[in-house]
């Protein structure tokens, strides 16, 4: 499984114009809200707040990754979103965020949950990649930035 496999250009939005982290959460919810892997969406916001209300996922370098293990989903769904502006998600380096990955995997795949969120944060952690994310003028840019990224990558 990597990054690009779990992604289509429908569950990739550019440029959103929000203004806060709860904004954005429901914005990425609504993005997945119609995804094949999502059976109760109002399931999945209520773990991925919770999760959010434990401890802020703002990882640092403008990048938040909101996420959750659940029921809520029969397999991993993952969205991607940048905003215009950075906004505050109580990140733990107090930077703006201005890209969101969204993840929600089943509660019986914990390995990959956790592999998943790994990668995320190692491709996304690099200022070269966070710049290609943020200037891509497409979701299909987006989609071929992890597919070449991820190429000589195992799976996970």
């Amino acid at each position: 499984m990597k990054i690009e496999s779990l992604l289509s250009e429908k569950y990739i939005a550019l440029n959103l114009e929000l203004e806060s982290k709860e904004q954005v959460i429901e914005n990425m919810l609504s993005i997945v809200s119609e995804h094949s892997g999502v059976k109760d969406v109002d399931r999945l916001r209520a773990d991925v707040l919770k999760r959010e209300r434990e401890m802020s996922t703002g990882i640092g370098k403008k990048i938040a990754l909101p996420h959750a293990k659940t029921g809520a989903v029969t397999h991993p769904v993952l969205a991607v979103a940048t905003l215009k502006q950075g906004i505050n998600f109580d990140a733990i380096d107090g930077e703006p965020v201005e890209i969101i990955f969204l993840l929600a995997t089943p509660e019986d795949m914990l390995a990959e949950h956790l592999k998943l969120l790994g990668r995320i944060t190692r491709l996304a952690g690099r200022e070269d990649i966070r710049a290609r994310i943020l200037h891509a003028e497409s979701s299909s840019g987006v989609l071929e930035l992890f597919r070449e990224e991820e190429k000589d990558l195992p799976q996970i």
